[in-house]
């Protein structure tokens, strides 16, 4: 009786140990994922600094780089999470090369613009449509473009629910969701096959959506490319690396599907997380620019629609 009672109060015990444990480490997974370090914007002589106000009246902050020959068309450069604008450098000098006027921004709690929280989309797709609203009537591009990152790639998709100015979109590396992703990120680091480690990954994330929720009022279930995807009629090119390890190339597969009607999916033999343009350049040059130029013959008066 007593070594029964002894092994129930011991269970019982580390159940307990368990949840507090779970509770905290969802806590401060939360937390660093909201609060990422923020990377130093150095100066650029070559462009001019631009800013907007964001809804919640967070100064958002840019750069805009203008052609020594501009066209028609002006993109929109988005960064990935702990980055900045100065990290799209690469990406600009290949749009302005092709005349594109190129607008590339520090999303919020990034960089020198303003906020506290990283929100994986939820505040951010309204700032993007802030941004193409700037960018058309400062320069009154006959064509918006977009292209992203990593986080900015994924920002740029969940935006086109509310921003549908876009002719078309570039989207390197973006997540599914961020519940998916989160889970993904989190069973890396367990010593289980990932199915497995993604199963066991589900209760702290769940967890942490809670406590984002009930701390700073963040419905993390609600950051979803894939459901933005899913109801956009604008064309989107998805560019994935078959060996990135840090968002899996499956993400790309299941926005694809969620859409094949707008979508053109391109996976990345040997190409790690954003590493397509690296390892392949020549091609990804010809596959950006090529689809971004299949969609230039849209009528002129598209972008006087506002939503």
């Amino acid at each position: 009786m007593m070594a029964r009672r002894w092994v129930g109060w011991t269970t019982a015990a580390l159940a307990v140990i368990t949840s507090v444990l779970c509770v905290i480490g969802s806590v401060v997974l939360c937390e660093t994922a909201v609060h990422p370090p923020r990377r130093e914007v150095p100066s650029n002589p070559q462009a001019r600094a631009v800013e907007v106000i964001a809804r919640d009246g967070v100064l958002l902050r840019a750069w805009l780089f203008t052609p020594s020959a501009p066209t028609a068309n002006a993109v929109l450069v988005l960064h990935g999470i702990a980055d900045s604008r100065a990290g799209q450098m690469g990406l600009a000098r290949m749009f302005l090369d092709r005349g594109y006027v190129v607008l590339a921004p520090d999303s919020r709690a990034h960089g020198e613009s303003g906020g506290d929280l990283a929100t994986y989309g939820l505040l951010e797709a309204d700032d993007v449509h802030r941004w193409v609203s700037w960018i058309i009537g400062d320069r009154h591009p006959l064509h918006v473009f977009g292209m992203g990152e990593s986080l900015g790639a994924a920002v740029l998709i969940e935006s086109l629910p509310v921003e549908s100015r876009f002719s078309a979109i570039a989207a390197d590396s973006a997540f599914a969701s961020f519940e998916r992703i989160a889970r993904d990120r989190l069973a890396e680091m367990l010593p289980f096959p990932l199915e497995i480690g993604r199963f066991l990954a589900a209760p702290p994330v769940w967890a942490g959506f809670v406590y984002a929720r009930l701390r700073y009022g963040l419905d993390f279930w609600a950051a979803s490319p894939q459901a933005a995807i899913a109801r956009s009629t604008t064309p989107v090119l998805l560019i994935h690396g078959l060996n990135d390890t840090k968002t899996p190339f499956q993400h790309s597969e299941i926005l694809a599907a969620s859409n094949r009607n707008t979508t053109t999916l391109w996976l990345v033999p040997g190409a790690g997380h954003t590493g397509a343009f690296g390892t392949a350049p020549r091609e990804f040059e010809a596959r950006v620019l090529g689809f971004f130029e299949a969609y230039q013959n849209l009528p002129p008066g598209i972008h006087d629609r506002e939503k």
